[in-house]
């Protein structure tokens, strides 16, 4: 009996507890995250930056609407355009083009201006032309000349050809292709390539008929 109650009165409250042990691989879990955690931070910030961008280019656009420039061919002369024996096309014909910048804080660098010359699809000629700046609220004048023969004519322009012979009067597309830049004050934007395109109806000087004279044409800009 007394043995019992001294084994009662002593101080044991069951098996040792073993100390704790490092985990390890809870560290390497932490240096995961953090990889993460700084691919996620740098994709957000790269998102936000373009976001950003985007909304600076909306809003010059929006406000110095640049897009407002016009083209206009004021005159066009063509002075030959006929067929040799193999259908190969003959051609003399000059255009003038107004340029209006109505934009009171823009000006325009033209540092590439090509005009290409078509008839129906097929390209007849091209005319580079010296690049310039232009101010803001100013006109400029383009002067392009194609004097040639240099395309053999499908059977598409062929059918196009002899239907407006008749008339003396010729559906002749003029396409300027631009490489531009947008300057406000000091700031300077890159480039950008617009495309002008021209729908001509010319009428042949050498017909005689004097009755048939150009108009005036407002040319379409694509951005």
């Amino acid at each position: 009996m007394a043995e019992k109650q001294s084994h009662l009165n002593g101080a044991y409250y069951g098996p040792a507890v073993p100390p704790p042990t490092q985990s390890y691989h809870r560290h390497g879990r932490g240096r995961g995250c953090g990889c993460c955690c700084l691919f996620s931070f740098l994709l957000k910030l790269i998102v936000s930056l373009v976001v950003i961008i985007g909304l600076a280019v909306l809003i010059f656009w929006l406000i110095f609407r640049p897009t407002n420039v016009k083209f206009y061919v004021t005159d066009a002369s063509l002075t030959e355009f006929s067929l040799t024996g193999n259908n190969t096309l003959q051609y003399n014909l000059a255009v003038n083009i107004t340029v209006r910048n109505p934009n009171r804080k823009i000006g325009i660098y033209y540092d590439t201006i090509e005009a290409r010359a078509y008839y129906g699809d097929q390209r007849f000629d091209v005319d580079t032309l010296t690049p310039f700046y232009q101010g803001h609220k100013n006109t400029s004048y383009l002067s392009a000349v194609f004097s040639g023969q240099q395309v053999v004519l499908e059977s598409d322009e062929l059918t196009q050809f002899n239907a407006e012979k008749i008339a003396g009067v010729y559906s002749v597309d003029v396409n300027l292709y631009l490489r531009i830049r947008f300057k406000v004050g000091k700031l300077k934007t890159g480039r950008v390539k617009p495309k002008v395109k021209c729908d001509l109806k010319v009428p042949l000087s050498s017909t005689g008929n004097s009755a048939v004279a150009f108009e005036s044409t407002k040319c379409d800009i694509d951005f």
